[in-house]
């Protein structure tokens, strides 16, 4: 039988365990699911942050619309400090817990 096409390998940037390791994909489907969430969270405060300097600087000399301005800004920064709080928290947490930083950002499950 002629192969035109070789073998296909998983590259080196995707083998972090989701296809190589059995029984772990619920934790590492969960952990990407979360990482999306805060990137998603992130990009969307950036956004607002944007808007709301953008409607700052188009206020002029109404006070009504540059406070609806100033409550954006100051929302968007509250919602970046939340998720930068997050990881500051899971740190600490998972230092004083388990003696490992990343222990409840990288979750690991041990076989039998």
């Amino acid at each position: 039988m002629l192969q035109l096409v070789g073998p296909i390998n998983l590259p080196a940037q995707f083998a972090y365990g989701s296809l190589t390791t059995t029984g772990k994909g619920l934790i590492l489907f969960i952990n990407n699911i979360i990482r999306l969430l805060i990137v998603v969270g992130g990009l969307w405060a950036f956004l607002n942050l944007v808007l709301a300097g953008y409607g700052f600087l188009s206020a002029g000399d109404d006070p009504k619309n540059m406070e609806k301005a100033w409550q954006k800004i100051w929302q968007s920064m509250m919602g970046m400090l939340f998720i930068l709080g997050s990881f500051v928290l899971a740190g600490i947490f998972g230092w004083l817990l388990f003696g490992d930083a990343t222990a409840l950002l990288r979750p690991k499950l041990y076989g039998p």
